[in-house]
């Protein structure tokens, strides 16, 4: 009896212990992955768009301040990716049809960022846009020369980039929402366009006292 009193104590001490590396290996229950744990971080910290030089499509360059006064609603990607890249596009290209026409350019941009500058040339952004028929300016494909600028971005935002020596990148992919102030407000799910759409028309509406 005294045995399997120390087995019953014993098997609670296990799964106390097991709670408790449980909860902080899930960021207190609130993440069951590190993606998540991630975003939940992100949420927290609300990160600021760092400052950084842009080039689009048609080769212009300028700051994020471009889009002041604007949400900008983003993507980041690289235009060699044969696997979830071009989903991610046209789930947000979804997006932005499923917003309604008079925030578009007006209190909303659309931006997809390149992680892979050396190949991603103005040129070959032009034509991924053409691709997604986008229209290179409320919805623009750019990409940031400066390698230190680009990782400052990317460490902000959570943006996992780890490329595989051959070419390519193994990274996550998500639609990010970065508010008028510059500051990232929403990392959400790209699978889930019409709830994405549903959120940003609420945050626009909102704001418009509609």
């Amino acid at each position: 009896m005294i045995k399997n009193r120390h087995n019953t104590i014993a098997t609670i001490l296990v799964l106390l212990f097991g709670c408790v590396l449980f909860f902080i290996a899930t960021d207190g229950f609130r993440a069951f992955t590190a993606e998540t744990a991630r975003v939940n971080q992100l949420m927290e910290e609300k990160p600021v768009f760092p400052d950084v030089t842009l080039e689009d499509n048609k080769g212009r360059k300028y700051p994020i301040s471009e889009f002041e006064d604007k949400y900008i609603f983003i993507t980041f990607l690289y235009t060699s990716c044969a696997t979830v890249c071009p989903q991610l596009e046209m789930n947000m290209a979804q997006v932005y049809d499923l917003l309604p026409r008079k925030y578009i350019g007006e209190d909303i941009v659309f931006l997809s960022i390149s992680f892979d500058p050396t190949r991603d040339d103005p040129a070959t952004l032009e034509t991924y846009r053409e691709a997604f028929n986008s229209d290179g300016e409320t919805w623009r494909m750019a990409r940031i020369p400066n390698q230190a600028e680009l990782d400052s971005l990317l460490e902000k935002f959570g943006v996992i980039v780890i490329p595989d020596g051959l070419g390519n990148f193994t990274h996550n992919s998500a639609f990010y929402l970065v508010d008028k102030k510059g500051r990232l407000i929403d990392v959400m799910d790209y699978t889930e366009i019409e709830e994405a759409a549903a959120k940003v028309t609420s945050i626009l509406e909102n704001e418009a006292g509609v």
